[in-house]
């Protein structure tokens, strides 16, 4: 006869252990869909997508076996983003990744019940894509990368230790990208506290570079902030030739820009952004709400400086900035 307490206690035992690991049914495939308004990034051990992908296998999910990716890029046209998000819709993804604030629009328009996670809206409030950070609301959440445009307002101040003497400066942005517009309110207050007089420069892609640079002579500014965007980190190394070209010293939000001989950036780290996107995938595929799902805000930010291109512009770089630098390019 069977023991009916100890048959209690097993089933009991094992319910908790399912519950505990949080594993999916035997044979599920998760499925996360993947929306970016650049290219492919290059398969490299460093790159953010190499990151997420690590640290979804260090919480179980394994490609091939209980989880698949389906990426969907722009190529740098924001245009196609609804039709992209979309398709991912149709797919019937468990779960959409999206990368920058513009695919995170067309993630939240396509879909009110496929779970969105967000990378890199800058306020994602005025945006329109949570209700609140600590409540997002909804079927979204993620992460606001420059939330406050306190970072934003910090490389203008990097940038004025670099070039004290300069008073005024550019601010090359995207109409495109819907992190901008606050931007556009905010930041020439921080200028003017720094005492720099700042000109807002658009740009949609790179058709418009060559006349935004051309604007920049005319109006003799003596250094540039270039807003943190896929399109711009695309065409980072004709946007950082043409800042040499115009001997301009220049801040960017994303490392990229840096690599390809740009003076320096400040940003949070995409390594654990990204690394961090696992985590809360992962929540969501085990039946955590987006809506409960507080977003997150960067807390390691990352300033790298490039000595070398720093040595081709005349500029000194001042040795209090270099000891606060996370990484220096020589």
């Amino acid at each position: 006869m069977i023991d009916r307490r100890a048959f209690l206690a097993a089933a009991a035992g094992i319910v908790a252990s399912a519950r505990a690991s949080g594993a999916q049914p035997a044979g599920k495939v998760a499925r996360i869909g993947i929306l970016g308004d650049t290219s492919p990034p290059v398969d490299s051990p460093g790159s953010g997508d190499a990151a997420f992908r690590q640290g979804l296998r260090d919480l179980g999910h394994v490609e091939g076996r209980n989880v698949t990716i389906e990426y969907r890029w722009a190529e740098g046209k924001r245009e196609r983003l609804p039709e992209l998000a979309a398709d991912l819709v149709r797919s019937r993804v468990d779960v959409i990744v999206a990368l920058g604030p513009a695919s995170a629009q067309a993630a939240k328009n396509a879909t009110t019940t496929i779970p969105v996670v967000f990378l890199g809206s800058g306020d994602p409030i005025a945006e329109g894509l949570v209700s609140s950070l600590a409540r997002p609301g909804g079927n979204v959440t993620g992460f606001a990368v420059i939330a406050g445009l306190d970072i934003v307002g910090k490389r203008l101040q990097l940038l004025k230790e670099v070039v004290p003497g300069v008073t005024r400066m550019a601010m090359l942005w995207n109409p495109t990208n819907p992190s901008h517009v606050p931007a556009l309110k905010e930041v020439p207050g921080i200028a003017r506290s720094l005492k720099v007089e700042l000109r807002a420069i658009a740009a949609r892609g790179p058709e418009d570079f060559e006349g935004a640079f051309a604007t920049m002579r005319k109006s003799h500014v003596g250094g540039l902030l270039v807003l943190a965007d896929g399109v711009f980190v695309l065409q980072a190394a004709r946007l950082v030739n043409l800042s040499a070209e115009g001997h301009l010293p220049t801040v960017y939000g994303n490392r990229a820009f840096v690599e390809a001989g740009g003076l320096m950036s400040y940003q949070g780290s995409f390594v654990t952004l990204y690394r961090r996107a696992a985590t809360v995938v992962d929540k969501i595929l085990k039946g955590a709400k987006p809506a409960d799902i507080p977003v997150e805000q960067p807390t390691q930010l990352e300033l790298i400086i490039n000595l070398k291109t720093a040595k081709a512009l005349g500029l000194t770089i001042p040795q209090s900035l270099l000891a606060r630098a996370d990484e220096v390019i020589q």
